[in-house]
């Protein structure tokens, strides 16, 4: 590919390394809004632990994840949100036209990992269920310094490579593929996360 699309950058890198990354996925303003709407969502205290397997199993001991979700829906309507789903519509009709992937669905939510939280070891693909078929992960988190922690490391087969979750960028990588984890942080840690889906 040529650069010519946005979408090219994180596409070209999954090609090349198997994890898609581009520094700037997101534009500063919709990192920003989005930053905002969990902030505004903390002030309401509706997000919630998040759940593990696709019964979303409460982890009440946080053995596994201690990060807080709140799930994005279109019905919201808020225009930040509208923003982001949109653009991952559009990103699944490019992937469709260049890779035929077949995506057809996507979930996404957002997620705060407050200081000390982690996320051990994992992949995002169920044993019971094949239908997440990309992982893609999109940071929040300003003026973040390698003192901060909080990366993401996703184990390849020969290296670990670890990613820091600076605002605007944009990770992706296959779902069943790699598995990865989300070592502590000295410092709140946001993003919004989410799987794009081939449903039946």
């Amino acid at each position: 590919m040529n650069n010519n699309n946005p979408f090219d950058i994180i596409i070209d890198s999954y090609l090349e390394n198997d994890v898609g990354i581009d520094p700037g996925f997101l534009s500063k303003s919709l990192a920003k809004g989005l930053y905002q709407n969990i902030l505004q969502l903390q002030q309401e205290e509706v997000m919630k632990l998040a759940g593990i397997g696709n019964g979303r199993v409460q982890d009440p001991g946080q053995e596994i994840r201690s990060d807080k979700i709140y799930w994005m829906d279109k019905s919201h309507n808020n225009f930040y949100e509208q923003a982001f789903l949109t653009k991952v519509e559009n990103f699944i009709d490019y992937l469709n036209q260049t890779c035929y992937t077949g995506i057809n669905d996507y979930e996404f939510h957002y997620a705060v990992y407050e200081e000390g939280n982690y996320y051990k070891k994992h992949r995002d693909q169920f044993n019971n269920d094949s239908d997440r078929k990309f992982s893609l992960i999109n940071y929040l988190n300003e003026q973040w310094l390698e003192k901060d922690g909080g990366e993401l490391l996703v184990y390849h087969d020969q290296h670990v490579q670890k990613i820091s979750p600076r605002s605007q960028t944009g990770v992706f990588f296959k779902s069943n593929q790699m598995e990865h984890e989300v070592v502590a942080a000295t410092r709140q840690r946001m993003s919004v996360t989410g799987w794009l889906k081939c449903s039946s």
